[in-house]
């Protein structure tokens, strides 16, 4: 298909993170199309790595930045339907990043409308998902407009022709000798992934990690914490109701000095291509875990068996990034009606004395043979 002339290109919408390939692509957008860029960068939780990025887009160039908090909208919208889905990629990978990118692309077409803009740009390669899951969006919300995708299009091809061309504009860039892979963070988890992660036989550096304490650090004590459901959705801990971004937030902490949360594995990407994924995601490990123990006492047993079957179609559409799809609809219509009398008090405990068996009924803490962990569930009212 023949590209449309790059003159046509007056306002385009960049998700940007700050980070060097954003940062490059901003500039070069303006550069290439010689088009007004504004930037959109969506708070999922990325914490102190927000601090800069406003400043550091207008530096580059952008002729504005949007910088939306939408976390409560991705626990809410999100990340809670895909837990009352038991949503669990090739059974390791509770899909912290491939459940994020659909909403980074709806608020982008959201400013895209605001702003007139007639394009909308990415930065995500041409080897990776994430490409596939923010066009997917776009033309699912916005069919004809039109993407940019500049690693399909530019001649770079390393992150060292990146880094010249940002010396080259004045581009600020982060050192990476300390840090030779790359990772990407929110609310949910944050996930590594490149670099020295490449040979699966290499074991992960323990200073890599952000979230979660290793198991010989965790504490010697168990730790008991009580989540409360409501029709298959968390609403409280340890009887306290807190809204969505906030109880997330607080099992983060929770689960992370307890050691919970780890996963390494080689996944298929949809492109074709295997790719070693470490993992963090202390919280919505011990939400999965307490949301199946409430199920095995609230739901029917055909109900609940039916339900499950459907678990890799569901946890592969939003791998896939089809979260906008008519099947992917119907599947969230089908678990929202499973989950009527998924109500009740899920109780987890985790300890390292090395005596008592795990009785688990999800992965509330990684394997180790010092750390037993046990789950129970309480059901309250009909």
């Amino acid at each position: 298909m023949e590209e449309e002339p790059l003159e046509k290109v007056k306002k385009v919408v960049l998700a940007y993170s700050g980070g060097l390939d954003t940062s490059v692509i901003l500039r070069w957008l303006i550069e290439t199309y010689g088009c007004e860029v504004i930037a959109f960068v969506a708070d999922l939780g990325q914490g102190e790595e927000l601090a800069p990025v406003r400043a550091k887009a207008k530096k580059t160039g952008a002729s504005k930045v949007y910088v939306e908090n939408v976390q409560d909208e991705f626990v809410r919208d999100f990340i809670y339907p895909a837990l009352m889905a038991n949503a669990v990629y090739e059974g390791a990978y509770l899909l912290g990043t491939s459940i994020a990118r659909p909403l980074i692309a709806k608020k982008q077409i959201e400013v895209a409308r605001r702003e007139k803009a007639d394009a909308v740009s990415h930065g995500s390669t041409g080897k990776g998902n994430d490409q596939v899951r923010f066009e997917l969006t776009y033309y699912s919300l916005m069919p004809g407009i039109r993407v940019i995708t500049p690693w399909r299009e530019w001649d770079f091809r390393s992150r060292t022709d990146l880094l010249r061309y940002a010396k080259k504009h004045g581009i600020p860039t982060p050192v990476t000798a300390k840090k030779p892979y790359s990772s990407d963070r929110n609310l949910m988890h944050i996930s590594f992934e490149g670099g020295i992660l490449e040979d699966p036989s290499a074991e992960p550096p323990e200073d890599m990690f952000v979230l979660t304490r290793s198991p010989e650090r965790a504490p010697d004590r168990p730790t008991y914490v009580e989540v409360d459901f409501v029709r298959g959705l968390p609403v409280a801990v340890d009887g306290k109701k807190m809204r969505p971004a906030k109880l997330l937030a607080h099992l983060n902490r929770l689960g992370g000095i307890n050691g919970i949360g780890r996963v390494d594995l080689v996944e298929n990407r949809y492109v074709g291509i295997k790719s070693r994924g470490v993992y963090e995601t202390p919280g919505a490990t011990i939400l999965h875990a307490g949301h199946r123990a409430v199920e095995s006492i609230t739901l029917d047993r055909e109900v609940m068996h039916f339900r499950d079957s459907l678990i890799p179609k569901f946890a592969e559409l939003i791998y896939y990034g089809y979260w906008y799809s008519p099947e992917m609809e119907l599947l969230k219509g089908m678990v929202e009606k499973s989950q009527e009398n998924v109500t009740g008090t899920a109780r987890t405990a985790s300890s390292r004395d090395g005596r008592a068996p795990c009785r688990s009924t999800g992965p509330i803490s990684p394997p180790s043979r010092r750390r037993p962990c046990s789950t129970s569930a309480t059901r309250r009212g009909s």
